[in-house]
C-alpha cells in the first residue's frame, strides 16, 4: 500500500512494507481518518531525519515544544533484518530505551531518514564501535542476571570475587557475541551509496520507503529550525492512500 504526503513544498509518496503488518495497517487506519491532516513536521534535524504524526502540532502557536502527543497506545515492534534506516526510509518514532525496553513504537509518530553518505572508512570504524557496543550490552545483562550476587558481593567488600565475576562475564558477553560482525555487506552498500543513519539499525521499526518526492525530504530536512528543532516556518501536512 502507498501513501500521499501532501505538504507547500511538494508532495512525498511513501510505499509501506507488507513485513511490518501492525505498522501498515496502524498507519493506513489513521491516515482514512484524517488523523494527521492538519499536523506539522515538527522536528527536523539537517542531515539525520524529519518527524511528525503529533497530534498536538495542529495549529501549535508559535514556540510550543512538540513531540509527545499520540493516540492512548503504542505499537508492537517490528523490528526486521533487512528493513533498514536507509535514505527515504518510513521509521516509528518511540521513546527511550530505559522506559522502553521492548521498543515499542509510538501510535502515530513516525519520521523519513535522510542521514549521510558515509565512506568505507568511516562506516569500518562505525563497524567496529558497534561490535564493541554489542559486547558491552551483552555483558551488561549478564550482570543484570547476577545482580544480587554483585551487591553481596560489594557488601562484603570481596573485591577478589567481584573481579572475578568479572573477569568471567566479560569472557562469556565476547563469546555470546562472537557472530555478531558490525555492518553486514548489505549495510556496508547501501550506506556507502544511498546514505542514510545506519547506527538506528535494529533500534527502530522501519516500515516504508519514499518511492517518489525525495527531493521533498531533502528540502524539508535543510530548512530552519527554532528551539526544540521546530522549523521557524510550519510545515503542515495532509497524508492520504494512494488508490
Amino acid at each position: 500500500m502507498k501513501v500521499k504526503i501532501q505538504t507547500m513544498l511538494g508532495d512525498i509518496i511513501v510505499r509501506l512494507y507488507d513485513e511490518t503488518p501492525i505498522h501498515r495497517d496502524n498507519f493506513i487506519k489513521l491516515v482514512k481518518e484524517g488523523y494527521y491532516d492538519g499536523t506539522l513536521f515538527h522536528r527536523v534535524i539537517k542531515d539525520f531525519m524529519i518527524q511528525g504524526g503529533d497530534p498536538d502540532s495542529k495549529g501549535a502557536p508559535a514556540g510550543k515544544m512538540l513531540g509527545v502527543g499520540g493516540p492512548d497506545y503504542t505499537l508492537e515492534a517490528e523490528i526486521k533484518d533487512g528493513l533498514l534506516h536507509k535514505r527515504g526510509s518510513l521509521a516509528a518514532a518511540r521513546q527511550g530505551d530505559e522506559v522502553n525496553p521492548e521498543r515499542r513504537s509510538s501510535g502515530s509518530q513516525f519520521y523519513i531518514v535522510w542521514g549521510q553518505v558515509y565512506s568505507e572508512g568511516q562506516l569500518r570504524q562505525f563497524s567496529k564501535q558497534l561490535k564493541m557496543q554489542k559486547i558491552q550490552s551483552t555483558f551488561n545483562q549478564l550482570a543484570s542476571e547476577h545482580r544480587a550476587e554483585i551487591m553481596q558481593m560489594r557488601r562484603d567488600r570481596n573485591r577478589a570475587g567481584l573481579q572475578e565475576l568479572q573477569d568471567k562475564l566479560a569472557a562469556e558477553a565476547e563469546k555470546l557475541s562472537s557472530d555478531f560482525a558490525g555492518l553486514t555487506e548489505e549495510q556496508m552498500k547501501i550506506y556507502s551509496t544511498i546514505g542514510g543513519t545506519p547506527h538506528l539499525d535494529g533500534q527502530y521499526t522501519v516500515f516504508g520507503e519514499v518511492e517518489e518526492g525525495l527531493d521533498v525530504v531533502e528540502m524539508i530536512q535543510a530548512t530552519a529550525t527554532g528551539r526544540g528543532d521546530r522549523p521557524v516556518d510550519d510545515l503542515e501536512m495532509r497524508i492520504s492512500v494512494v488508490e
